[in-house]
């Protein structure tokens, strides 16, 4: 199992290339190709999961509902 330090170096080169544009990331030998952003951004929730995992902690996601009935 990768270390917290290996997933956040992981982390950061999505984090990198997602934001310049860049569908391919390269780490550890290997090379993957991502078909959209929303699916680099899977994929970086995945690794904040394994990170908070390795740390001993857990990501709590909250959902906040409103409703209006009209105007």
């Amino acid at each position: 199992m990768p270390t917290s330090t290996e997933l956040r170096a992981r982390r950061e080169t999505l984090a990198v290339q997602r934001s310049s544009g860049v569908a391919r990331v390269s780490y550890d030998g290997k090379t993957v190709d991502y078909r959209s952003v929303a699916e680099i951004d899977r994929a970086i929730e995945a690794l904040d999961r394994e990170i908070a995992t390795a740390e001993g902690r857990r990501i709590v996601r909250q959902v906040r509902v409103t409703t209006t009935k009209g105007l």
